[in-house]
């Protein structure tokens, strides 16, 4: 698929760009709709994600569609798509590749060469991600963060776009693994999937159990992809809102001299966090604002627009202590109150 005239270089504006994305979102909604049913603010969020340049975790109980969401997802877009299970027997080089050794024929010479994994792609789904041990999870972490793979003591670049979507059941469940916090800190967004409202649960029933198959078609490239990550990148963000978003991450700290809010909200926050977001969050928070502006039509950031990916920012990076876990208070809730705290 090739790039949209629009987005070719030199032929349109920042703002053309804008106009042209918000276009281009509800093109996707659409193509997407022909699957899915429902879900539309998780797929608003997987868009913020893939333009702002992060990864996102979807979280929810076996049988919600999640595999099918991604896998349609990554359909309308005209990109390289892998998919790895993750099982408990797993193991690094499974995801990221392995050397063999290989003779020419006409030599005899011996040398080893690498064979790249399913990670060297453009969107990954790691299904069921935290069934695998911590030691194969972490095999993602150089690849999430710094787009390369590091094998036999050599760096091999991954081709962005580079996507990583994630799905992990609720670790409750038996045979899962907890993801390490620096794990789940490479994410930017932890997606919550919730069971189907009962009208849409009757038009899912309805559109699996028939004949009818849709037929997607691309509506973005990975050049198209770049450009707008780029235009997420010069979205221009006025001090006030950069200064909210910080203030909304160091609420999260608990015992801190420099946090923010009001007394009675650190007295929460030192009552029910053991620990809080970093400074990524805080990157998100920008960033995810900046794409949520302009995947809307907008040209500029707003604090309504870092209020709005607060939570998926957040709630993976917010970690409760046995008192929050007692009185049955969840990180979304923790979130939402300091939300309200500081408007």
């Amino acid at each position: 698929m090739e790039s949209s005239p629009l987005l070719q270089e030199g032929k349109a504006s920042d703002v053309d760009k804008v106009r042209m994305l918000h276009e281009k979102r509800d093109a996707l909604l659409g193509e997407i709709s022909k699957v899915i049913i429902g879900q539309e603010e998780i797929l608003r969020e997987m868009l913020i994600a893939l333009f702002s340049g992060g990864h996102c975790l979807l979280v929810g109980v076996p049988g919600l569609a999640k595999t099918t969401l991604v896998r349609t997802f990554a359909l309308t877009l005209d990109l390289r798509f892998r998919r790895i299970q993750f099982t408990p027997d797993l193991l690094p080089s499974d995801i990221t590749g392995t050397d063999i050794l290989e003779e020419n024929k006409a030599t005899g010479e011996r040398m080893f060469r690498f064979v790249q994994g399913p990670i060297f792609t453009n969107v990954l789904l790691a299904d069921e991600i935290n069934r695998t041990p911590p030691k194969t999870q972490a095999a993602l972490l150089e690849a999430m963060q710094e787009y390369q793979v590091t094998a036999g003591g050599e760096d091999y670049s991954l081709k962005k776009p580079f996507f990583v979507l994630a799905t992990q059941n609720p670790i409750e469940q038996e045979g899962t693994y907890p993801l390490p916090e620096a794990q789940l800190d490479r994410f930017m967004f932890d997606i919550r999937v919730d069971y189907p409202k009962r009208d849409r649960e009757v038009e899912i029933v309805k559109s699996t159990t028939s004949a009818y198959g849709a037929e997607l078609h691309p509506v973005m490239g990975g050049a198209d992809i770049l450009q707008m990550q780029d235009l997420v990148r010069r979205v221009p963000v006025g001090d006030e809102v950069v200064q909210y978003a910080v203030d909304l991450v160091k609420a999260t700290r608990p015992k801190r001299e420099d946090s923010t809010g009001g007394k009675a909200l650190k007295e929460y926050i030192a009552q029910y966090v053991s620990w809080g977001a970093g400074p990524r969050a805080s990157q998100y928070l920008i960033l995810g604002g900046k794409a949520r502006a302009i995947l809307n039509g907008r040209y500029s950031v707003a604090r309504d627009d870092v209020r709005a990916v607060a939570h998926p920012v957040l709630r993976h990076r917010v970690l409760t202590n046995f008192r929050a876990e007692a009185d049955g208070l969840s990180p979304d809730e923790i979130v939402s109150q300091i939300l309200s705290e500081i408007v």
